[in-house]
């Protein structure tokens, strides 16, 4: 179940957008925040009918923009075309590694990385407010 923070987040991103809160977007909710890692929205749809929850594909897509609208979920965009999201309310800042092979995403963190970043906005007079930081990789032949 949805943590009452989050929860209280997405009833008063609905009121914004004149939404209610129904059981089939509260499912969607769950579902996010249930779990990890970086899925498409119709594989979002696909696990709820598999757990018998009656959705329609189109409520998802829906609900999951308004998730991204309001800093729930992040939208990963990868240069093929397919939009992934992840949940991200109240969890730490990281980055991504993309295998162009496999298509596997690493999550990773780095305080160096993140100080270089900062010393160089700031040699520049300016402070960075938000970024995206992939890399694209393939496995090192042996």
């Amino acid at each position: 179940m949805t943590d009452k923070k989050v929860l209280s987040k997405f009833q008063n991103a609905l009121k914004k957008e004149n939404l209610k809160l129904t059981k089939q977007r509260l499912s969607i909710l769950d579902n996010i925040v249930s779990n990890t890692g970086h899925r498409e929205c119709d594989e979002i749809y696909d696990q709820l009918k598999a757990d018998g929850k009656n959705v329609s594909r189109a409520t998802v897509y829906r609900t999951v923009s308004i998730l991204e609208k309001y800093g729930i979920v992040r939208k990963l965009e990868l240069g093929d075309g397919r939009a992934r999201y992840e949940y991200k309310y109240g969890q730490g800042h990281h980055d991504h590694m993309i295998c162009v092979e496999t298509g596997e995403i690493i999550e990773f963190m780095s305080d160096e990385i993140e100080e270089i970043q900062d010393k160089i906005a700031k040699e520049n007079g300016f402070e960075i407010i938000k970024h995206i930081h992939q890399l694209f990789v393939k496995p090192i032949k042996k």
